[in-house]
């Protein structure tokens, strides 16, 4: 398996609706990248000035993806008419079912957000169409597309379900060489949650995590920034490596073989 390209964003990638142009800069000022929200953070009946609101913005196109609607739908056709004419060319697409879905994204880098039972089953496919960069999943719309009522516990914790959905979406993503992006957290005030979640999702490779509110930003950078112990340890462990000469050797106590020098690498990647 190929390792995927670089992911252009930082970890931070924040929903703002595209109906509030007014907030568009400034959700660009405080997150690595802006995701302009035509889908479901607009009433339907504000779409067409959404659509007018995103031609008319002059973004840095480096950071901005824009969320159009599913596939399938009048809506979505009205909103690549209306991106077409900008020069943003990152697109989120929700409701990701199966690779025809994407077929007038052929222009654009995509990410497909895997949040419907066919989604998240499709989600190998999906990550091998060419224009995939990334895919994303979501547990509200996932739970809902099952005629369920609820992702999470009363303590917070996802359901198995949506645990699940989680993880086969990483390795779909992963078993492809595309990034993975973990999905927002919907109790802003909750921070020690999104904490716990980001964490995670460092830990298991996740390439980003989505947001809702500029306040859960920076909560998000730290935890996919790697503290100076975590990189220096990471860069004697990668000469210890050198000096070794190649195959398994010990290094203050423990064995270290290809996967640990992985960790190493990918902990330097992050710094």
């Amino acid at each position: 398996m190929s390792e995927a390209p670089a992911f252009p964003w930082g970890p931070a990638l924040l929903f703002c609706p595209a109906d509030r142009p007014e907030r568009y800069a400034k959700a660009l000022e405080r997150a690595d990248a802006v995701i302009l929200d035509l889908e479901d953070a607009v009433d339907p009946a504000r779409r067409v000035a959404a659509r007018e609101a995103l031609a008319a913005s002059d973004l840095d196109p480096e950071r901005v993806i824009v969320r159009v609607n599913p596939a399938g739908t009048d809506d979505h056709d009205a909103d690549l008419s209306a991106l077409a004419a900008t020069p943003y060319r990152a697109v989120m697409l929700p409701k990701a079912e199966r690779p025809a879905d994407l077929d007038g994204l052929r222009d654009y880098a995509v990410i497909a957000l895997c949040e419907t039972a066919a989604g998240v089953l499709a989600a190998p496919s999906l990550a091998a169409v060419p224009e995939v960069m990334a895919l994303m999943w979501g547990a509200e719309d996932l739970v809902a597309s099952l005629g369920g009522t609820s992702s999470r516990h009363a303590d917070g914790r996802y359901r198995d379900v949506a645990v699940h959905a989680r993880s086969a979406v990483l390795l779909a993503a992963a078993a492809s060489s595309v990034h993975a992006v973990d999905t927002v957290h919907l109790d802003i005030a909750d921070l020690a949650g999104l904490a716990a979640e980001a964490e995670d999702a460092v830990a298991v490779g996740f390439a980003a995590t989505a947001c809702i509110h500029p306040g859960q930003v920076e909560t998000i950078r730290a935890a996919y920034r790697p503290d100076p112990a975590e990189v220096a340890a990471a860069r004697e462990l990668l000469a210890a490596a050198e000096n070794a000469g190649g195959g398994v050797f010990r290094h203050e106590g423990r064995m270290v073989d290809g996967p640990v020098l992985a960790h190493a690498r990918a902990v330097l990647r992050r710094s």
